[in-house]
């Protein structure tokens, strides 16, 4: 019989070695309770080479290898060989224990994975006493080789050498029972540490279109160029207000100081005809110059009064033009959902420069608009028209504006059309870019936008 919450984990893929102590003072009723434990931690894990594999180090004054990683590939024949395992009933070598896990039970020979991000590595310590060796330093050495010691401590242990023993935060990774008729208590938040619950990945959602994980829970989104309803699940593909807004904007020299503050005018006069709000559109900021930042990410200020007080604050770097790669940065980081770009939005990026790039800016145009960015490109005075048309989306004569001088900025910011359409459902720009958009995600890695099953 699975454990109830066994359907519902996912449990990342873990190499898991017991570390159990059998010493003296460990009575052989207690030592079957500890075998209990185990077997029901066990239960409630995704049992497999692939998910996770489970290894068992029993210790007294000498230490037995009971249960390589490599021993036992399913549920059943692990539960058996813990049954079988007999106290040693000699002393207390925690030390040992500990280094013997670290030198053999988790080495690749006894199957243990190589170390990668995607396999977390995890001892569990089950002791009733003091050690009769030093565990500080051998047990530092295990922790910093990349794996997270969980300490169990019964009875009349040895809190001090507990504690040296486990991972940070400690409240996390000691734990006390009084005796081992209670340790079973211990069980579900075993069953929990390892267990990621990913609702989405289990199909336990009711997503119309995009499922996005969220810590023990999850929400909904729609695909770009359609609108979540009210209803928090299903998507329309009209009336979609939303729209992530970036201003990507030349700070080099030959701007001048002056200069730059019609830019942030400018800017302003834009954000003054957006619809800004918490739930239409969002404005992020970037910068360049000789390199990249980002002055304020998206749905960081979500009323006009603070973006356009931000912008104001906006200092000039006054250096090179690196055009391609504050495209680069755009796309990796303004626009990425971790960064508070939203699934499903209309993205728009307003891009404007005074001057020929210092690098190459046709890739990362390219892979924007291939993501579905409507670029608009903006130059003045000596910017090139060639680099404003390889910017702009199609058609590229509504994306792309020059002018020979700052002070007629203010005309573009009146032609500038960013509102994508008055009624999208008769807007058909949508639906021209939904076939392009959704191709190029499903190619794209789930870096920019998280795609449901």
């Amino acid at each position: 019989p699975g454990h109830p919450t066994a359907g519902l984990c996912k449990t990342r893929p873990t190499d898991l070695v017991f570390i159990i102590d059998s010493s003296r003072s460990v009575r052989p009723s207690e030592f079957e309770q500890v075998k209990v434990f185990l077997t029901n931690v066990i239960d409630g894990l995704n049992v497999g080479p692939n998910t996770t594999r489970v290894g068992v180090v029993n210790y007294a004054s000498r230490v037995k290898n009971e249960v390589s990683l490599k021993t036992h590939r399913t549920k059943t024949a692990l539960v058996k060989a813990v049954s079988k395992i007999e106290p040693l009933s000699t002393g207390t070598m925690t030390g040992l224990a500990i280094q013997f896990a670290l030198n053999v039970a988790f080495s690749e020979a006894e199957g243990a994975r190589p170390k990668s991000p995607d396999v977390s590595k995890v001892a569990i310590i089950v002791t009733d006493g003091r050690p009769q060796d030093n565990v500080k330093e051998v047990a530092q050495r295990a922790r910093d080789a990349g794996i997270e010691i969980f300490a169990i401590g019964v009875g009349r242990v040895d809190m001090t050498t507990l504690k040296q023993m486990a991972s940070e935060p400690l409240d996390d990774h000691v734990d006390y029972v009084e005796s081992y008729s209670v340790i079973e208590k211990l069980t579900k938040k075993f069953q929990e540490v390892f267990c990621v619950s990913d609702l989405c990945a289990t199909g336990d959602h009711d997503c119309q279109q995009v499922c996005i994980s969220t810590p023990g829970s999850y929400k909904c989104a729609c695909k770009d160029g359609f609108t979540l309803m009210d209803d928090g699940r299903t998507c329309s593909a009209c009336g979609n207000a939303a729209i992530d807004t970036v201003f990507v904007i030349d700070g080099s020299k030959s701007v001048r100081p002056e200069n730059f503050e019609l830019v942030k005018k400018w800017i302003n006069q834009i954000i003054d005809k957006l619809d800004v709000s918490d739930k239409n559109t969002h404005v992020g900021l970037v910068q360049y110059s000789s390199t990249v930042r980002t002055e304020f990410p998206l749905g960081r200020f979500n009323n006009k009064k603070d973006l356009k007080e931000a912008v104001k604050k906006m200092d000039y770097m006054e250096r090179g033009t690196m055009t391609g790669m504050a495209l680069r940065h755009m796309v990796d980081s303004v626009f990425n959902i971790a960064q508070g770009a939203r699934p499903g939005v209309q993205k728009v990026a307003i891009v404007f420069t005074d001057g020929r790039s210092q690098d190459y800016i046709g890739d990362a145009a390219k892979k924007a608009k291939e993501l579905g960015l409507k670029m608009y490109a903006v130059g003045v005075g000596n910017a090139l028209e060639s680099e404003l048309k390889q910017i702009a989306s199609d058609p590229i004569g509504e994306h792309y504006f020059y002018t020979a001088d700052f002070k007629a900025m203010s005309q573009i910011a009146k032609k500038l059309q960013i509102n994508v359409c008055e009624d999208p459902c008769e807007c058909d720009t949508l639906v021209k870019f939904q076939k392009k958009v959704e191709d190029a995600l499903q190619a794209l890695n789930k870096k920019y936008i998280l795609y449901g099953d």
